[in-house]
């Protein structure tokens, strides 16, 4: 299932508060490193597609808005 290794290098106080939210989440440094890169992943990928949308649609619309925010 997975098809990529990689290293990560953290330094001591990164790798010490990654240590301890695994231990409190009972899972491993592995698995929460990796849900945290899904959820960054995730996160700007869709501020990345609302930033376009925006950029191409608020033009469209840019009278009305105006008249609305009047």
């Amino acid at each position: 299932m997975w098809r990529m290794a990689m290293t990560l290098r953290l330094d001591e106080s990164l790798d010490a508060a990654l240590t301890q939210r695994a231990e409190r989440e009972g899972r491993s440094k592995q698995e929460v490193a990796r849900a945290a890169i899904a959820a960054y992943v995730d996160h700007y990928s869709k501020r990345e597609m609302l930033d376009l949308l925006l950029d191409t649609e608020l033009p469209r619309y840019a009278d009305a808005l105006e008249r609305l925010g009047k």
